[in-house]
């Protein structure tokens, strides 16, 4: 993956921060987080490749959490982010930690990370692959409607919102446009069923949150998370999804705040 082709929108100033979205998603999920921090951090909100403007890697090169985690750490030698507060929800989650098992994160803080569900759990989520492959030979118009659909909105916000009956959540659904053979998302999902996280050192501080209310990667994975990472302050996110940063931005700020201050402490000590 070539890291001179990875998209992203930088705003504010001071240390950097690399915030990464989770699987299907883009950039723009961090808006209504990376706002209130650029007065103290520039703030990099990346598109991940093969997702929002990134292009995904050739049918033939690697592309999994390893390979992605590469080119971040690539992105930001590129662009001389030296030891960057890295900022993940999901897929992006698990990429922050490896970033800072590998020593470039100067901070991690994550919410839902993949690799810490049990064997249920991944044999669901390749289950659930093998579905979007077949939906994936649907024709796209037909996908829109099913996915407009009372039920399938409904079934949306059950999985996606801390709240599925709060106003904030009524336009969530499911993105179908991703969902073609052959698309970076059908490639990786089963790269996402199949990792798991290994305890490794990780020498800088660490933030894990999970929001109470995550149907997609369920809160008991953070038991597994705290005895892999024991290091690490580990946060429930009350009312909140698998996407804490749609359902409680505030708090989501908060947590990166105080990860990233703690980093900060000890570079300025």
């Amino acid at each position: 993956m070539d890291p001179t082709l990875i998209r992203c929108e930088r705003r504010g100033a001071g240390r950097p921060m690399i915030m990464l979205h989770g699987l299907g998603d883009r950039r723009q999920c961090w808006r209504s987080v990376s706002a209130d921090l650029l007065r103290e951090y520039e703030v990099v909100c990346v598109d991940l490749p093969g997702f929002g403007s990134s292009p995904a890697p050739e049918p033939d090169e690697p592309y999994d959490v390893h390979s992605l985690t590469t080119a971040v750490q690539e992105f930001c030698a590129l662009h001389g982010f030296e030891r960057p507060h890295v900022v993940g929800n999901s897929l992006g989650g698990a990429i922050a930690l490896e970033l800072g098992v590998r020593g470039v994160a100067g901070s991690v803080t994550v919410f839902s990370p993949i690799g810490f569900s049990d064997a249920l759990a991944r044999l669901g989520m390749r289950a659930a692959g093998g579905a979007a492959r077949l939906v994936g030979h649907v024709p796209l118009r037909v996908k829109e409607r099913l996915a407009d659909t009372a039920a399938a909105r409904a079934l949306a916000r059950a999985v996606l919102r801390g709240n599925p009956a709060s106003p904030q959540a009524r336009e969530t659904r499911f993105a179908v446009r991703g969902l073609e053979p052959g698309s970076p998302f059908i490639r990786m999902v089963p790269r996402v069923a199949a990792y798991s996280f290994e305890a490794r050192p990780i020498a800088c501080p660490v933030t894990i949150a999970w929001g109470d209310r995550d149907r997609t990667l369920l809160p008991t994975s953070a038991i597994a998370a705290h005895l892999r990472v024991p290091h690490a302050r580990m946060v429930s996110l009350i009312g909140c999804g698998h996407i804490p940063m749609v359902d409680d931005p505030v708090s989501v700020t908060e947590q990166i705040r105080w990860t990233c201050r703690a980093a900060d402490r000890v570079v300025f000590s």
